[in-house]
């Protein structure tokens, strides 16, 4: 621009001071926000050429909307959608300024990162996405290039303007895909719609590319691309074993009904982190240690259950895998996000019981029973878990329902012997035990903080009754939830627990959740 040049402004309220870069999608420039006074980043849409006018319109329809749903996500870990505004004749995305180099230039530069580092990244990148799903909002182009990482490491997720919410059922397509072709799904390539699901392969495969140095399925051209997407299993060679290979693999599997769920994914994440060699003096743990576990092949059979059953990290037949959880004044808690609680007994007071005793809520049995459920048990081998009934949600940790110091340690994928809250232990699946841990919810991000009980419980309680809804479990006549006490959840775990039990008096000598 030369002196003669008047600067350009948009909307009458953004005068723009220089380009800051340029893509498939638009060109992006750093503006002044006159209003507020602040610096901005505004992305111009230059939809590609060929797009049908139909398409276009439906494209800058999805586009204003954004500005609404867009808006509801505040996440540290998402970039901030200011505004969208339509002037002369174009569209606007109008962002937060983060003045830091996106993940696609970081490794052309510096080459494949650590693991510790793609960890770090793949953590905020699946809290970032958490939100925005919860929220019915899917990214659509998740990528190396709108992957923002600070200096201090901070990670934030941009472009959000061709995001699409879930809720809206205007925003249909004709068939136009938008989004960087290698890092476009296998469903989204044969016509389906974007969704989570395609949201977390897009995710894997910015973590191949981040671990690898190169894309997944990167070829010389668009056509080649696609026909990897399609026929080919992605290869590490970086990055060949272990909880994050097991992490980017199974993100990248090409069927969206078997592909890691977030909290799968969480727990492998929580796998990698405690498989990492010690960086000082660490605490001595008492009770037994689960080896490095849950090595997944990256082809050949899958190794994950379908969505809407019990999903259990497993390969193969295995015995209890508990993630060790080290006590040092609090508790941090590294707990597996996807394990199955199945609780093979009331935890009673040693006094015999009959159908007339019913427990109490204080009288030491934990967790309390029904009578229902102890009537139940004599038609456990025809029920299922939708004819379970449930008990009372519980918390876990210091202060809380259960304490024991075993339970706290072993907390995982597995099984526990006890008849009281202060003295469950761990034992082996294959021995009698009264309660199996059968998977976790996850509650919220590694930096949110305490929520009221309240919204833990009704949470946690939903989404295990679903859980449990398709279990045919022997012995096991009722199920519940457990969440995490304050202390806990500030020591940075975040994961509610979902269980089930047997009658009183009665053992289970097998798991429910493949442990």
């Amino acid at each position: 621009m030369t002196e003669d040049q008047q600067p350009r402004v948009i909307a009458g309220r953004y005068t723009v001071v220089r380009e800051l870069g340029r893509g498939g999608m638009g060109v992006v420039w750093l503006a002044e926000d006159s209003t507020i006074g602040r610096q901005v980043a505004i992305k111009e849409l230059l939809l590609p050429q060929g797009i049908p006018p139909a398409e276009r319109q439906v494209f800058e329809e999805r586009v204003l909307r954004e500005a609404r749903t867009a808006g509801r996500l505040s996440d540290p870990g998402i970039v901030t959608v200011h505004d969208v505004v339509q002037a002369d004749g174009a569209t606007f995305i109008v962002m937060e300024l983060v003045e830091a180099p996106d993940l696609a230039d970081l490794v052309k530069r510096h080459g494949p990162m650590p693991p510790e580092r793609v960890l770090k990244i793949a953590d905020q990148m699946l809290a970032a996405l958490e939100v925005a799903h919860r929220t019915g909002v899917v990214h659509r182009d998740v990528k190396p290039s709108n992957v923002i990482v600070t200096p201090n490491g901070r990670v934030k997720l941009t472009d959000f303007g061709i995001a699409q919410s879930t809720e809206d059922p205007r925003l249909t397509s004709t068939g136009t895909l938008m989004g960087s072709p290698t890092y476009i799904s296998p469903e989204r390539l044969l016509g389906h719609e974007a969704s989570p699901a395609s949201d977390l392969w897009a995710l894997g495969a910015t973590l191949f590319f981040a671990s690898e140095g190169a894309g997944a399925f990167e070829r010389s051209t668009t056509a080649a691309s696609i026909q990897a997407i399609m026929n080919e299993r992605a290869q590490l060679r970086v990055t060949q074993q272990g909880p994050l290979a097991d992490l980017i693999m199974g993100l990248l599997n090409p069927d969206p009904h078997v592909r890691l769920t977030p909290d799968q994914a969480r727990y492998l994440i929580d796998q990698a982190r405690a498989q990492r060699p010690p960086t000082g003096p660490q605490p001595v743990v008492p009770g037994p240690m689960t080896p490095p576990g849950l090595v997944l092949p990256p082809s050949g059979p899958q190794p994950y259950p379908p969505r809407g059953g019990t999903q259990v990290l497993s390969s193969s037949p295995r015995k209890p895998q508990n993630v060790a959880l080290l006590a040092l004044g609090g508790l941090v808690l590294v707990v597996a996000v996807a394990v199955v609680l199945a609780v093979t007994g009331v935890f009673g007071t040693g006094k015999s019981n009959s159908a007339a005793t019913a427990p109490s809520a204080n009288d030491g049995t934990w967790p309390p029973i029904s009578e229902r459920s102890r009537s139940s048990a004599s038609n456990h081998a025809s029920a299922s878990g939708r004819g379970m009934a449930s008990t009372r949600t519980l918390t876990y940790g210091p202060g809380g329902d259960v304490t024991s110091e075993d339970f706290l340690q072993n907390v995982g994928t597995g099984c526990f012997l006890g008849t009281n809250a202060e003295q469950i232990k761990s034992v082996e699946c294959s021995s009698p035990h009264n309660l199996e841990v059968f998977a976790q919810v996850s509650l919220g991000a590694s930096d949110d903080p305490y929520p009221a009980e309240a919204e833990l419980r009704q949470g946690t309680e939903t989404s295990c009754k679903d859980k449990a809804s398709d279990l045919s479990p022997p012995y096991m006549v009722s199920q519940g939830a457990m969440v995490p006490t304050k202390d806990v959840w500030e020591a940075g775990e975040h994961n509610g627990l979902c269980y089930v039990v047997t009658a009183r008096d009665s053992m289970a000598t097998e798991p429910v959740g493949g442990n």
